[in-house]
């Protein structure tokens, strides 16, 4: 079993871009000249399960988007564009696919489509962030599939 400081490190390191991402301007570089901006890694915060939405917005929205839409801020620092999450059902028959988005929060995907690690496979992190408190990996790996499916297009 990892001790809590381990278990907060290993959450924080994991969880970099899926998380809390500040993107900084470095340099004082004039209009005219492009700015290098870099990723400042910091702690991600402890978001409550019960919450879908701040879940999305503590761990998802820096890549996906606060609008789901694939435009986070930390794109440019990935290897593949996020997935257009309000586009799910569309691109299912018209049905919020569920099953598959639930799968893919708890094992990751198999044709890793955000390069080897951009995307943490969240269920790992969700069991280790509550190990003592069984379901609670579930409940936030449903609330948050809840909310997803709550920003699909019509």
């Amino acid at each position: 079993m990892l001790s809590k400081n381990t278990l907060g490190l290993a959450l924080a390191g994991s969880l970099i871009l899926a998380g809390s991402v500040v993107l900084v301007v470095q340099g004082t570089a004039t209009p005219q000249e492009t700015q290098e901006k870099t990723l400042k890694k910091v702690p991600v915060p402890r978001s409550k399960p019960e919450s879908g939405a701040q879940m999305y917005n503590d761990y998802c929205a820096a890549c996906h988007g606060l609008s789901g839409k694939g435009d986070g801020p930390a794109i440019e620092f990935l290897k593949a564009p996020p997935l257009d999450l309000t586009m799910m059902a569309q691109r299912n028959g018209g049905k919020f696919p569920t099953a598959h988005f639930e799968t893919v929060l708890r094992f990751g995907t198999e044709k890793h489509p955000h390069g080897t690690s951009d995307m943490p496979i969240w269920g790992q992190l969700f069991r280790a962030s509550d190990p003592e408190t069984s379901g609670v990996a579930a409940l936030r790996i449903h609330n948050l599939s809840s909310y997803v499916e709550s920003m699909q297009q019509k």
